[in-house]
């Protein structure tokens, strides 16, 4: 299995048929507007379902657990789909699935109806990243394609920080209309999303391209790809940290005020959106595993240092340390998160895309499906435990990475000479 990998041919830097800047924008112009419609769902999920529905927080919390758990057993269909027709159409439904979806949650009037709708908003957005990926996989190559990664990341944080002001702003409308317009816009934000993407030119030779021998038996068969795979998995608890367990642990055990925990967010989305680029460029000079795994420890090193400041630090010194370790987190979310991106994208065979970013993303999804369970356990079991099991998961997932890198494709690994990409 590894040597018909390693001696696969690298990917060359000439465009696409068909593809060149306009399709580059729009396709950022998409991504741009989805992340700007999650940055309005992700933080008001269940007061935004309760305000539609009027269903206990209990009853939904439940149901999206479901839906959750239920929409990952669709993510091999979501491969195949990407392998056959192509990361552009199969995008452009989960958007409108999307679309669908939030345009329909105010006519949500029984539990059954409630469910069907969260788990069509679930697919989608489980399916909208590795259709989203292999689609920049197919009009970039090389380092454009690392730098396309980089500006999708980019701007992406930009649009959540857009979408939650947007959200908050929402929040002042009396009564359930806040909410009804919330939905509203975010079916006219995925549907915007959608005709951008239908709008990028179709790249000759993806669709028409049924070669899909080995399917997902290579998939698994591909130890180093798995271990990337298993790798991520692990950091991944890294990044739903900052959303799921740094607040609770900046109110409670550095008694911080809500509004200041909500600032170390906003800090970590402007420098990440302001930085992402840059970093990526200079994140490119080296092997990707090797720099992935320098970000994952950057990770363990603010975990260790979120672990001592309730002993070191209150009061109003605490807001500038609070800040100091909160910086040291972006710069390792800034190391990872660009060559591990890259990595899965590049690793992948050109015929299997979709199914081998279809099993990456499950590292995300799996983590952010069963981490507020661990890390309330954590939280609950206090502070010294949660940044302590965190660092060791992320080292861990290092330490896979490094290991991973004698057996994956030289291609895959070394980034090359990174040409300037426009947009």
């Amino acid at each position: 299995m590894e040597d018909t990998r390693v001696v696969q041919a690298a990917p060359q830097t000439a465009h696409p048929s068909g593809t060149g800047v306009p399709a580059r924008r729009r396709l950022i112009a998409s991504s741009l507007a989805t992340s700007i419609g999650d940055g309005i769902y992700v933080p008001l999920t269940m007061l935004f379902i309760h305000g539609l529905t009027g269903l206990s927080l209990t009853s939904i919390g439940t149901g999206l657990t479901v839906a959750g758990l239920s929409a990952l057993a669709f993510m091999p269909a979501a491969g195949i789909l990407i392998d056959r027709f192509g990361g552009r159409r199969v995008l452009i439904g989960v958007l409108a699935l999307r679309a669908i979806g939030f345009a329909a949650y105010p006519f949500a009037d029984s539990y059954p109806a409630f469910l069907t709708i969260a788990l069509v908003v679930a697919v989608g957005m489980w399916a909208s990243s590795p259709s989203q990926q292999s689609l920049i996989g197919d009009i970039a190559q090389g380092a454009e394609r690392d730098r396309l990664l980089a500006w999708d990341r980019s701007l992406r944080n930009a649009g959540m920080g857009f979408g939650s002001l947007a959200a908050a702003g929402m929040l002042a409308w009396n009564g359930t209309a806040g909410f009804i317009v919330a939905a509203e816009a975010l079916a006219a934000v995925f549907a915007v999303a959608a005709v951008l993407v239908a709008r990028i030119p179709h790249v000759r030779g993806v669709a028409e391209r049924p070669d899909t021998r080995g399917g997902y038996k290579q998939v698994l068969a591909d130890r180093p790809y798995l271990l990337i795979t298993t790798a991520n998995f692990l950091i991944a608890f890294g990044y739903t940290t900052q959303a799921m367990a740094l607040p609770v642990f900046l109110t409670r055990d550095l008694a911080m005020p809500d509004a200041l925990a909500g600032a170390v967010f906003a800090v970590n989305t402007v420098l990440i959106a302001a930085l992402g680029v840059l970093a990526a460029r200079l994140t490119s000079r080296g092997r990707r595993t090797r720099t992935a795994a320098l970000g994952a420890a950057t990770f363990a090193l603010s975990f260790a240092a979120f672990a001592v400041l309730p002993q070191l630090v209150r009061g109003a010194d605490a807001l500038i340390a609070v800040l100091a370790v909160a910086a040291l987190y972006t710069a390792g979310e800034l190391v990872h998160s660009a060559p591990s991106q890259s990595l899965s994208v590049q690793a992948a065979p050109d015929h299997l895309r979709g199914r081998y970013l279809s099993v990456y993303q499950l590292s995300w999804s799996v983590c952010r499906t069963i981490a507020p369970m661990l890390l309330g356990f954590l939280l609950d079991a206090g502070p010294w435990h949660l940044w302590t099991v965190l660092a060791l998961l992320v080292l861990t997932g290092a330490a896979i990475l490094l290991y991973a890198e004698r057996s994956l494709p030289a291609h895959a690994n070394n980034t090359g000479h990174t040409r300037t990409l426009t947009i």
